[in-house]
């Protein structure tokens, strides 16, 4: 179990197998965004439809971006980065993410309002080396 962020709260969660997934290693994971709401922000599609098909996963229809990130670099919001630690490889856990750990009051324009709260399901894929 992770430890307990403020603004970060676990909804669900399936543990994979293998090592945790901890600071400083490159993992591959996929993730849908929803609003508080319920409402999805369409982010893979939009970024589905540019990028190269080597990127893109299929599972039971619905296409995802395959994301790599390192642990620990800031490379993605800090919410999605504190709820991959510790995971394993084909765990899954849904979250609910606080803004100042998401957009802020920033916000994506057309996709994520400022200050949103956000509902993020995350499936690592896989944790491929140190970095």
């Amino acid at each position: 179990m992770m430890k307990r962020l403020s603004g970060l709260k676990i909804l669900d969660e399936r543990e994979g197998e293998g090592q945790p997934a901890q600071k400083g290693d490159r993992v591959i994971y996929n993730c849908r965004i929803f609003l508080n709401k319920g409402d999805e922000v369409m982010l893979n599609a939009k970024q589905a439809d540019q990028l190269p098909q080597d990127m893109i996963r299929v599972v039971e229809g619905e296409r995802f971006v395959d994301r790599k990130t390192v642990l620990g670099s800031r490379q993605t919001i800090a919410g999605v980065e504190h709820a991959l630690m510790g995971m394993k490889a084909g765990g899954y856990r849904k979250v609910r993410i606080s803004p100042h750990l998401a957009y802020r009051e920033t916000g994506i324009p057309g996709l994520i309002p400022s200050g949103a709260v956000l509902v993020v399901e995350i499936w690592l894929r896989a944790t491929i080396e140190k970095a």
